[in-house]
């Protein structure tokens, strides 16, 4: 048996005694904020980044011409005033002096300001805008978003469209509207007045890059060893597939949009899992959490301090599954119909997803400008109808000269690895076999591989997915994604130049939209451009629009992103 003597009584109590003299600022003082960033960053370059988890990185490390506020949405100086002529379409920025750029230097254990050949500080300029627009808009950097940043600059759809090995390359280039008129001047020239038309000038693939590191790193320049930014964080550590952490730029200036961050590190695991994630929360090595485990709902609603930590509010996201429409049989309209009316979707948010989302008729979600509200169009799109789906499938199967669906091949829907997208594909699965007798096949993909897979010819005959508002307004819902040569287009192969006239009418209402001022005309457009997309041609089955469902602990003060990424800048520790 183990014994505790006197002598060593009085050392522990001695311990007890200096412990208990610690001030308690100086025995609870962090400086870490420990995250789940949920997947591994596909890529950090503004170039080339698609996904939310890399646009969260981007965002503190290339802060743009104008930051779009995080729970209003309304645009504030970034790294940029401006003015806008009396045609609306030449916007002339006043880049801010003074902001260096900096890289972690591991030797040293701090960030640095990035110097040139001669040892002087490089600090961002007009050059750096000009230069990072220009590489998305090149079509040999092979950017997924540059088209829509494409139509919002003059010249600048010849130039991205253009073969990169053709002659005139340099021309095309030299004829696109932007320019840096002096080293702290930057002038952008669009083809159009849009009142969101700013808003795309301040997406992160317009950030300003670093062209000397870029030429010599190549591909690479994103890498921990590499990488050089210039926002309120840079990239400390980036072990891939396992965590990466950001660390507080001391050379930020701050400013009202994005002040100094009080939060000294963000260190971020990559756990894909929810229910992972959440019973590190609960243990206390997570502090804040973006997804939660819907299994969980029930038990944290009830629990008096975890119902507390949680926060639940609209977001302007639509989650949805798209259908690959050259893939048979889903190139048949009426089955794409019969899938969609066959999902409960009230049901589904009630049972499975417990966050107060809304059951999506359409894409755009209601509250963007432009867009449609179940109270003006109560009856857009398709919603849950059981008797559509029967009606649907018997077209479908007379189509397909099929007498029963026990004679189509085999079905398959994916979706990248997550705890929630599992169970919502679960309960939709079980939907279509009670609705249509049929049965879908379901797999997972890694992120990135998931990505990937969708961009080919035989990717599954169904995928999920989600968009989520980088400005604002309809347009950035149906012209973005669904326009030629969107994300949604490129995904699904729901090609305007390759199908019927209901994809180029949907394109023509859509470009119209976008070039008009009056809202509600604007309105009226997106309305018929919505039902060709949602229900006459559908790509797709609308199944929610998001609220955002997050967890905090309670020492940990911070700003909620109903639009765009959170503002880790913002945030700071209260004890």
């Amino acid at each position: 048996m183990f014994r505790i003597n006197k002598r060593m009584i009085v050392a522990l109590l001695l311990v007890v005694s200096l412990v208990a003299s610690i001030p308690a600022a100086m025995a609870q003082e962090r400086t870490v904020l420990n995250y789940n960033w949920g997947t591994e960053p596909p890529s950090l370059d503004p170039s080339i980044a698609t996904d939310t988890t890399s646009h969260k990185i981007i965002r503190e490390a290339f802060p743009n011409l104008a930051v779009q506020h995080e729970e209003t949405g309304e645009l504030q100086p970034g790294m940029a005033t401006w003015e806008i002529d009396e045609t609306g379409t030449v916007y002339t920025f006043t880049i801010m002096q003074g902001v260096p750029w900096v890289q972690y230097d591991p030797e040293v254990g701090e960030v640095v300001e990035v110097t040139d050949e001669d040892g002087n500080v490089r600090y961002v300029n007009a050059h750096d805008f000009e230069y990072g627009a220009l590489r998305t808009l090149d079509p040999a950097t092979g950017g997924d978003y540059a088209y829509v940043l494409a139509y919002a600059l003059a010249g600048g759809e010849a130039y991205n469209q253009a073969d990169p090995e053709a002659d005139d390359m340099e021309a095309l280039r030299e004829a696109v509207g932007v320019e840096a008129l002096e080293d702290y001047v930057f002038q952008v020239t669009t083809p159009f007045k849009a009142a969101f038309m700013l808003n795309i000038l301040s997406m992160w693939m317009a950030a300003a890059q670093p062209q000397w590191l870029i030429e010599e790193a190549g591909d690479f320049w994103t890498e921990p060893e590499n990488i050089q930014s210039y926002g309120p964080y840079a990239v400390k550590e980036w072990f891939h597939d396992d965590s990466l952490t950001l660390i507080a730029n001391p050379f930020w200036p701050g400013i009202d949009a994005m002040p100094k961050p009080q939060i000294q590190e963000i260190y971020g695991v990559m756990l894909t899992d929810a229910s992972a994630a959440f019973a590190n929360y609960e243990a206390g090595t997570i502090d804040v959490l973006e997804t939660v485990p819907l299994a969980e709902m029930d038990r944290i609603q009830a629990d008096p301090v975890l119902s507390e930590e949680l926060f639940i509010a609209p977001d302007y996201c639509t989650y949805y599954y798209g259908y690959n429409t050259i893939r048979a049989p889903m190139d048949n309209v009426h089955l794409r119909r019969a899938f969609s009316a066959a999902i409960d979707r009230q049901a589904l948010i009630d049972n499975v997803l417990k966050g107060g989302q809304e059951p999506a008729q359409w894409f755009a979600r209601p509250g963007l400008v432009a867009a449609p509200t179940m109270e003006t169009h109560p009856d857009l799109g398709i919603g849950y109808d059981p008797e559509m789906a029967q009606a649907e499938l018997a077209l479908a199967l007379e189509d397909l000269g099929l007498s029963d669906v026990s004679e189509l091949p085999p079905l398959t829907l994916m979706h990248n690895e997550s705890e929630a997208h599992a169970r919502i594909a679960e309960a939709v699965q079980q939907m279509w076999v009670n609705e249509l007798n049929i049965e879908v096949q379901i797999t997972t993909q890694e992120w990135a591989v998931y990505l990937d897979a969708l961009k080919e010819d035989d990717a599954p005959h169904i995928y999920r997915m989600g968009w989520c508002q980088d400005y604002p307004d309809a347009s950035n819902f149906l012209l973005d994604v669904w326009g030629d040569g969107g994300s949604g287009t490129l995904r699904s192969k729901w090609n305007s130049t390759e199908k019927g006239t209901q994809q180029t009418e949907f394109q023509s209402l859509i470009q119209e939209a976008m070039v008009l001022e009056d809202t509600a005309a604007r309105l009226d457009l997106y309305a018929q451009a919505e039902q060709i997309l949602s229900y006459e041609d559908p790509p797709l089955a609308n199944i929610y629009w998001y609220t955002t469902v997050q967890m905090t602990k309670p020492f940990v003060t911070r700003t909620y992103e109903l639009y765009g990424q959170p503002a880790f800048e913002k945030w700071s520790f209260n004890n």
